[in-house]
């Protein structure tokens, strides 16, 4: 073993040997120290790789981070979703809670006797003890009446409005009536058979007004017409339709001639050929010739 300080000779004969180099017994000095620190060193070669592998390395990493943010939003709406059914469990069933304590609550065992449900001092005194009423057999029954309803019937209407016409009709008509003129005739008498005379007579009246009871030129009614027109030929007739067809001779329809009398039930007029009628036919109307209007009729003839 050389002693500490001293040189081998293969050192002396290659001092710029590399220590690298050297074997396991050499020793290292500072000069082979420097050396080694002062050579240059290559760079390792850089590794091609092909251009798809760099591809798929660049475009990884942004897949596996989308990935990840889609992972984070899905499981964020988990999260979310899953503290509003939460939310919702915990208030029904704050809400059933608070139900079914409100009676318990409110219920006091102690005011029972004192609630408005209880027995009252009346009901106590009713159950302990009842009564009865006596009711006197000589009660005095209150006098009932029944009050007094009157209505004006139909027919006193008409004859009321009748009364109030004739009463007018009576002011208007100066001239004589029927019975004055059976005495003083205006025209000769008509023979029998010379009806046309007659019948001009009753044309003069035509648009005098209907008047229940009328005879006068102030007003007719049918009786009171035929009476009147024969008056003033002398000849006296009732005032009626029944008593006028009493007094009257029948005659076939194809016999009859106009200042005939057709006679129906309740009204009467003169015949005025070709199946007509001149007569005061109702209220509201006036004298006119207008067609017989029914089959139940014969003709009358007077003189």
């Amino acid at each position: 073993m050389a002693p500490l300080g001293t040189t081998r000779p293969e050192e002396n004969a290659d001092p710029n040997r590399s220590v690298a180099g050297s074997s396991s017994y050499d020793v290292v000095t500072r000069r082979s120290l420097r050396a080694a620190a002062a050579k240059p060193t290559k760079p390792a070669k850089a590794i091609k790789q092909p251009s798809k592998t760099r591809a798929v390395a660049v475009n990884a990493a942004p897949a596996s981070t989308a990935v990840e943010k889609a992972g984070a939003k899905k499981a964020s709406r988990k999260s979310t979703k899953r503290s509003i059914i939460n939310m919702a469990v915990m208030t029904l069933a704050a809400g059933l809670v608070a139900t079914m304590a409100i009676p318990a609550y409110a219920f006091n065992p102690k005011a029972t006797a004192a609630a408005q449900f209880g027995t009252s001092a009346i009901d106590g005194m009713r159950k302990a003890q009842p009564q009865t009423v006596a009711v006197s057999q000589t009660v005095a029954e209150a006098a009932v009446s029944r009050d007094a309803v009157t209505a004006t019937s139909v027919a006193e209407l008409a004859r009321q409005k009748a009364a109030a016409q004739l009463v007018s009709y009576a002011k208007a008509y100066k001239g004589p009536s029927a019975a004055q003129l059976v005495k003083a005739p205006v025209y000769a008498a008509a023979p029998v058979g010379n009806q046309a005379a007659i019948f001009a007579a009753a044309q003069k009246y035509i648009g005098t007004p209907y008047v229940f009871g009328g005879a006068t030129p102030a007003g007719f009614d049918c009786s009171g017409y035929i009476m009147f027109v024969y008056a003033q030929f002398g000849i006296s007739l009732p005032h009626s339709v029944s008593g006028e067809a009493a007094r009257g001779t029948r005659v076939s329809l194809a016999n009859a001639v106009p200042g005939d009398v057709v006679i129906m039930s309740g009204h009467d007029g003169f015949y005025a050929g070709n199946g007509n009628i001149m007569d005061a036919p109702a209220a509201g109307r006036s004298v006119s010739i207008r067609p017989i209007w029914t089959t139940s009729y014969y003709i009358v003839r007077i003189g």
